[in-house]
C-alpha cells in the first residue's frame, strides 16, 4: 500500500513537471516569434537622426540670372528692327524712322550695311508693348548697333528705355531734321512753326 502511495506521488510530480515544462516552452516560442515580428523601437536621438530631409522649397531660393542670347545673321526689317533666327528683335533704347517716313528707307539701308556679312549677337532685355523682343545688339567687333545708328543721324535716343545712354551720341539737330521731314511729308509744318515760335519766346524770356 505504501508503495502505491509513493508511486502515485512520483507520478503526480512527473506529470506536474511535464506540464510546467510545456508551458515554459510555449512562452519562450511566443516571445521569440514576437521578437521577430516586432520592429525595434528607436530612441529620441535615433528618431532625430533618421528624420527625412525637407523637400525643395522654390519660394525661398535666390533668383538665378537668366540672359537669353540670340546669335546669327540678321534680316533687316527697318531702321531699328531685325530678325535673328526667326525672332523679331527691336534695337534697345533707340527709335529710327518707320518705312513710311522720308528717312525710313535710308535708315533701313544703313542698318543693312552694318549687318551685312556679320554674325549679330543680341542680348535680350525684354518685350515691348507690341510683343517684339527688345535686345542690345552687337556686331562681331563689339560695336553697339543702337549707338551706330544714332551716330549716323538715322536714329535718336529713347530715354524712357535707354536711360539717356545714347543722347550724347546724337548728331546736331538730328531730332529736328527727322521731325521736319515727317512734318513736310504729312503737311504738319504749321505745328513745327508753332513749336519754333514757342522756343524763340522762351529764349527771349531767359
Amino acid at each position: 500500500m505504501e508503495i502505491l502511495i509513493v508511486f502515485g506521488l512520483v507520478l503526480a510530480v512527473a506529470v506536474y513537471l511535464a506540464i510546467r515544462s510545456n508551458r515554459l516552452g510555449d512562452t519562450t516560442t511566443s516571445s521569440s516569434q514576437s521578437g521577430v515580428n516586432e520592429k525595434p523601437r528607436l530612441t529620441t536621438n535615433q528618431r532625430q537622426r533618421t528624420t527625412p530631409p525637407q523637400s525643395f522649397d522654390p519660394d525661398h531660393t535666390l533668383p538665378k540670372p537668366d540672359v537669353t542670347i540670340l546669335a546669327g545673321s540678321a534680316y533687316v526689317v527697318d531702321g531699328d528692327t531685325l530678325v535673328i533666327k526667326k525672332t523679331q528683335v527691336r534695337l534697345f533704347g533707340v527709335d529710327a524712322p518707320e518705312m513710311n517716313h522720308p528717312y525710313g528707307k535710308k535708315a533701313k539701308s544703313a542698318l543693312v550695311s552694318l549687318c551685312k556679312g556679320q554674325k549679330i549677337r543680341a542680348e535680350v532685355t525684354e518685350q515691348d508693348t507690341h510683343g517684339r523682343t527688345v535686345a542690345k545688339c552687337y556686331l562681331e567687333d563689339g560695336r553697339d548697333l543702337s549707338a551706330e545708328m544714332v551716330k549716323l543721324g538715322l536714329a535718336i535716343d529713347w530715354p524712357k528705355f535707354s536711360g539717356g545712354k545714347y543722347r550724347s551720341m546724337e548728331m546736331p539737330d538730328a531730332r529736328k531734321k527727322l521731325w521736319l521731314a515727317n512734318a513736310r511729308q504729312n503737311g504738319h509744318m504749321g505745328l513745327w512753326k508753332q513749336y519754333e515760335a514757342k522756343q524763340m519766346a522762351r529764349k527771349m524770356n531767359d
